[in-house]
């Protein structure tokens, strides 16, 4: 999470000297249930400096909607809004659409070669939070090892049921995923 200017200058910076294949940006800019969690001016700066940078950027619903001010409401009004962020720059976008109302756990993927849909059956827990960060960092790695982005996202997804459907329950509140399922490969 970058919430100020000066930390998101700060990355920026290390990696303007530091070039490194793949960048993954997760704006956390607001939660699935709408707390805004960075300043207006670090969204900004997030936008013009990293998402140029960006193999993907990976906003949910609510992000998305305050990236490019379009109401993401449906999956036609999601892609919209994924277009409007492929626009600012980054080789990618996918649109975290876990947080909906729909039955589904919805991702779009939106890259110069058109969308990808990616639809699984969303899974009724306690035990999510966390989810987008962690899609977020499985795609990096899943980059890193010499996947491409539409393999990356198929496979993260599948990690992230696998997180849910084995977490911990840990806690009296939203609980933390397993990042490290039983008997998980890639």
């Amino acid at each position: 999470m970058l919430p100020t200017v000066e930390l998101v200058e700060e990355v920026a910076a290390i990696l303007s000297t530091n070039p490194v294949p793949h960048i993954v940006v997760d704006p956390v800019a607001r939660s699935t249930s709408g707390y805004d969690l960075m300043s207006e001016g670090a969204l900004a700066m997030l936008i013009n400096l990293l998402f140029p940078i960006s193999s993907v950027v990976t906003p949910n619903w609510n992000e998305a909607e305050q990236i490019t001010r379009i109401a993401v409401r449906d999956e036609p009004s999601a892609e919209k809004a994924a277009r409007a962020i492929l626009e600012l720059g980054p080789r990618a976008v996918l649109v975290k659409g876990g947080g909906s109302d729909s039955v589904n756990a919805t991702d779009l993927l939106v890259d110069p070669e058109g969308a990808v849909w990616y639809r699984s059956p969303k899974i009724r827990s306690r035990n999510t939070h966390g989810t987008g960060c962690t899609l977020a960092s499985a795609l990096a790695c899943l980059l890193a090892s010499g996947g491409t982005i539409r393999e990356a996202v198929a496979t993260a997804k599948e990690y992230i049921r696998e997180a849910i459907l084995t977490a911990p329950d840990l806690g009296s509140g939203q609980g933390p995923l397993n990042h490290f399922p039983p008997d998980w490969k890639l």
